[in-house]
């Protein structure tokens, strides 16, 4: 818990004079009187508790993400009071660039960034201070079979954890941001996955997958309990191409391979949607009389030969041509496999995302149109403007 708060942006000595001095420099949502910092054991804790009084907070878990950090972006462009969890400062300037992307960097300096970990309770009892409403994005995202105990200890253990706060702390509403690999499997006369599709455990899955499914039944635990919830789940998110190369993943990795030349392509299809898209329709639902309720988000279903075309002219580099059958496909993952083992490296593809690459999945987003009204981006439309910024 110390650690916690010794690291926070916020240092506070242990003078009056030095706290008066804070008192200039802190935002009016930390605001706590002379008087008090000079009676208290100057910490931060003060400042986390007169919030809580004062306050209504906004806490956003994963927002050194894609999606977490452009919900902080909309949240204080809303005037929220938002509070954001990381556990290294070199992920807070992966935010703070997303920030700058936007030229907003002035709105960067009102989020308050406190050193926790979800799986670390000490410092989420800390966290909670304050905290009315709370956006769980914090995910691992793998698909390397060897990271398996670490994604269920994160995903499972970590949403449990976040959950049980927001029980005890009396949460107001709780949005989860799950993802389409949580969702069912089709049976044989249907033809998309909705949200109303059946998990089958006989069928095999993602370490992911089950991760994220895990996670779900986490929140819906929370539901039972009394907790009000909003689980989303988006497919493949695409977002602005970061000017850090290093640790790429998702949709960052896919545009990096297609500017580095990438050469095949594949005929199957997922859903996709813009981060911009998950953020609004998260906010949306979060401030309606929605609770307890489920929605993908998916703008369109995109094969996957076709949104690498719209990458590559986006980024004005050729475009993949060789097609990557099955049979290949399957051959590649097993070789990597074999490589990584060897060479002690990471695994770059597994079965699941070999799968996954020639998979024709169709997932519906009826549900959230019928309920918001929702409007989505052109998704290839979306990749060109943001190749822009």
């Amino acid at each position: 818990m110390a650690s916690a708060i010794s690291k926070s942006k916020y240092n506070i000595n242990d003078n009056c004079n030095s706290n008066k001095k804070l008192l200039t420099s802190v935002p009016l949502n930390l605001y706590i009187s002379r008087k008090n910092l000079c009676n208290f054991e100057p910490s931060l804790l003060c400042l986390f508790q007169a919030k809580t009084y004062l306050y209504k907070m906004v806490l956003v878990t994963g927002g050194t993400g894609l999606v977490g950090s452009h919900l902080l972006l909309h949240l204080i462009e809303n005037g929220e009071n938002v509070r954001a969890i990381y556990r290294s400062q070199n992920n807070i300037e992966k935010t703070k660039s997303v920030f700058e992307l936007y030229k907003k960097t002035e709105l960067f300096e009102k989020i308050e960034w406190l050193e926790a970990d979800i799986l670390d309770i000490p410092s989420l009892e800390i966290a909670f201070n304050g905290i009315e409403y709370v956006y769980h994005c914090a995910a691992l995202i793998s698909f390397d079979p060897k990271d398996e105990e670490a994604l269920r200890k994160t995903n499972i253990e970590g949403t449990a954890n976040i959950v049980n706060f927001s029980i005890a702390r009396e949460i107001k509403k709780f949005c989860f941001v799950s993802s389409i690999a949580a969702l069912g499997d089709l049976a044989a006369h249907e033809t998309y996955i909705t949200e109303e599709t059946d998990w089958n455990p006989e069928k095999p899955h993602s370490d992911y997958a089950i991760s994220k499914y895990g996670a779900e039944m986490e929140v819906w635990r929370g539901h039972q309990e009394g907790l009000d919830v909003i689980i989303i789940n988006p497919g493949v998110i695409l977002g602005p191409i970061p000017k850090e190369k290093s640790k790429q993943q998702g949709s960052s990795e896919l545009y990096a391979k297609v500017a580095n030349g990438l050469s095949f392509y594949t005929l199957g299809n997922t859903g996709f949607i813009s981060v911009d898209d998950v953020v609004k329709t998260a906010l949306q639902l979060m401030k309606s009389d929605i609770r307890n309720e489920r929605f993908t988000l998916i703008a369109d279903n995109i094969v996957f030969k076709d949104i690498l075309n719209t990458i590559a002219d986006a980024l004005n580099v050729k475009r993949p041509h060789r097609h990557a059958k099955p049979a290949l496909m399957n051959f590649l993952w097993i070789a990597d496999g074999i490589f990584s083992t060897l060479f002690f490296q990471k695994r770059r593809l597994t079965k699941a995302t070999a799968k996954a690459s020639y998979s024709k999945n169709l997932y519906s987003n009826e549900k959230i149109k019928t309920a918001l009204g929702t409007v989505f981006l052109d998704v290839h439309e979306y990749v060109k403007n943001i190749s822009k910024l």
